[in-house]
């Protein structure tokens, strides 16, 4: 297993020299969070990650999870590892104070994610997990339920898991038959079956609070009757510990393709005692917070995913003695890094991590905008950008991220198929990221048939503006030049997407993939023509920036093409023939 160094410096030349993130935060209110301290607590954070997280990560995979007398026991270590991630205080890194948290920029946690993400992905998911849980409590919940429950979460004593779906209901949450049956003490009674539900049960916490998704009594058909209840493993005592079991029960735990640290269960819920979050009827709303945030989590693991690709290729590749440079003189064996096609995969990894790092970062800033700016207006745009920005990212980074996986292996050759190089690990561990909270075709569809077409289209003229206006005074440069040329294809792209789906609906779908991925490239080129035309840039990013631009931007007209093509090729073939 190749070890994992945190990328503290490169992240704070993002935070610092990029975006100028204390700037960027000092108008928002609260307090002053310097340069010094992000650095300090992003080195104490990779520390972890190095030291504890990494350490556990193949043994994890090769134990798994495993279901005994209705309980699951995560594999060796983890709740030791978990025990000192709490000590360490770091499930409140960006928690509101009120509720114990150290309220922290988002964007901090962010880089922590992504770096968790490359040391363990699968233990990341817990503390991940429950964060989501947490957001959609401090944003819907009643006064006693977040008094009651937030505080133990933040702490990290209590985790989280959301309980969506249903053997017969998955994207279609309409589909959905769990109940909840109301009770004279305000509470309800849930019951139901779900799957797939990511950290159900395990040994890391006390107590694990399930959102679960049901329909009253009284609800209308499809997603406008669901509902969100808040239903503990445990049911709180007068002192607020875990007290009785609730009618919570794992069924199950899926044996799966990775993530096998992770577990991933079947959920019964038995006339278990919950509480409505948010308004009846009003389910998907609220839980939508949280899905909306696991989704840009969820994204950073596949950025996570490729620099840990990225660290393990380039050191395998400096080491591997194979063959000569063409052209080379006779002579012994040279590392494998001299063959061109071998730098192109490292290359295309690094062109990505990198980039997509500082889109993540710009756009965790925005959602600080979102929530603190005290401009009702640039509120409204900073929300507007991280609407826009999170099926990309959730998307895009986790296309890319098991690319980078696949291309990663592969520089190791046969080594890379074998488990005990690490790399074929990230390849099953990164699968899952373009599958679960909502499928990558899902998130496309939600940017071209949402996205694009909300308030006549203001969303992605705001992003495309905010891209000219920042590179116009470096237009005729080499970094600003092919991602404004790209840009202009993109914004003439949009426009006739726009007037074909009006005509078609097909068309929506059938361009839905390929414009996101032509959108999130122009993205990523855009940080990348920044990072590059910045006086302190060091030459090696500007050496990974034009590469960017000769040999990735490119792909964006081989997009357009596919997308002028249109929706007829895709629907000419009858279903009969398929």
């Amino acid at each position: 297993m190749p070890a994992y160094t945190a990328p503290v410096d490169d992240m704070i030349f993002v935070l610092g020299e990029l975006l100028d993130a204390p700037a960027v935060l000092a108008p928002l209110g609260g307090e002053e969070v310097p340069l010094s301290l992000m650095a300090e607590v992003l080195s104490e954070a990779g520390r972890f990650c190095e030291k504890v997280a990494q350490p556990i990560n193949r043994s994890g995979d090769e134990e798994g999870c495993v279901l005994e007398n209705g309980a699951v026991r995560t594999p060796k270590g983890f709740p030791e590892a978990y025990a000192a991630f709490v000590e360490g205080g770091w499930p409140g890194l960006s928690h509101a104070p009120e509720h114990g948290g150290q309220g922290l920029p988002r964007v901090l946690q962010v880089l922590f994610d992504e770096m968790l993400s490359s040391a363990n992905f699968s233990f990341g998911l817990y503390p991940g997990l429950t964060r989501g849980a947490v957001e959609a409590i401090g944003r819907h919940a009643d006064a006693g339920l977040k008094e009651a429950y937030l505080p133990p979460m933040v702490e990290g004593r209590w985790m989280g898991a959301m309980a969506l779906t249903e053997a017969q209901a998955g994207t279609d949450l309409g589909l959905l038959r769990a109940k909840a049956e109301p009770q004279v003490d305000g509470s309800y009674h849930v019951t139901g079956s779900k799957i797939f539900i990511s950290a159900g049960d395990h040994d890391l916490a006390e107590n694990i609070i399930h959102l679960v998704l049901a329909r009253l009594p009284d609800a209308p058909p499809g997603v406008k009757g669901i509902s969100l209840f808040l239903v503990p493993k445990f049911l709180p005592d007068a002192e607020g510990r875990p007290g009785q079991r609730n009618g919570v029960s794992v069924g199950s735990i899926e044996h799966k393709m990775g993530i096998k640290a992770s577990a991933t269960c079947v959920m019964n819920y038995d006339e278990a005692t919950g509480w409505l979050v948010g308004a009846p009827h009003q389910g998907l709303r609220a839980m939508f917070t949280m899905m909306n945030a696991e989704r840009l989590f969820v994204g950073i693991q596949g950025l996570g995913i490729a620099e840990a690709a990225y660290q393990g290729a380039s050191a395998y590749a400096r080491e591997r003695l194979q063959g000569r440079a063409p052209g080379a003189a006779a002579g012994g064996a040279q590392p494998i890094l001299v063959h061109p096609d071998v730098r192109k995969m490292l290359l295309s990894i690094r062109a990505f991590a990198e980039a997509g790092r500082a889109l993540a970062a710009w756009t965790a800033l925005e959602m600080e905008k979102a929530a603190r700016h005290p401009d009702p207006a640039a509120r409204a745009r900073a929300d507007g950008m991280v609407a826009l920005l999170t099926p990309v990212i959730k998307a895009a980074f986790t296309d890319l991220g098991f690319e980078a996986a696949v291309q990663g292996q592969q520089v190791f050759g046969g080594h890379g198929y074998v488990r005990e190089w690490g790399m074929e690990q990230l390849v099953r561990d990164a699968r899952i990221a373009q599958i679960y909270e909502g499928t990558n075709g899902v998130q496309a569809m939600d940017l071209v048939g949402r996205k694009l077409t909300m308030d006549g289209g203001a969303l992605p003229r705001a992003f495309f503006a905010e891209i000219r206006d920042s590179l116009a005074a470096h237009a005729a440069s080499e970094f600003a030049t092919p991602v404004l040329e790209a840009l202009s294809r993109l914004e003439a792209a949009t426009e006739a997407l726009a007037a074909r789906a009006a005509a078609d609906p097909a068309e929506t779908g059938a361009a839905a993939t390929d414009y996101l991925r032509f959108f999130a490239l122009v993205a990523l080129g855009w940080m990348w023509a920044r990072m590059a035309l910045l006086p302190s840039a060091p030459p090696a990013k500007q050496a990974v920036a034009r590469f960017f631009m000769a040999r990735v931007l490119p792909q964006t007209v081989a997009l357009e093409l596919a997308l002028k093509a249109g929706a007829a090729p895709l629907m000419a073939l009858e279903e009969a023939a398929f």
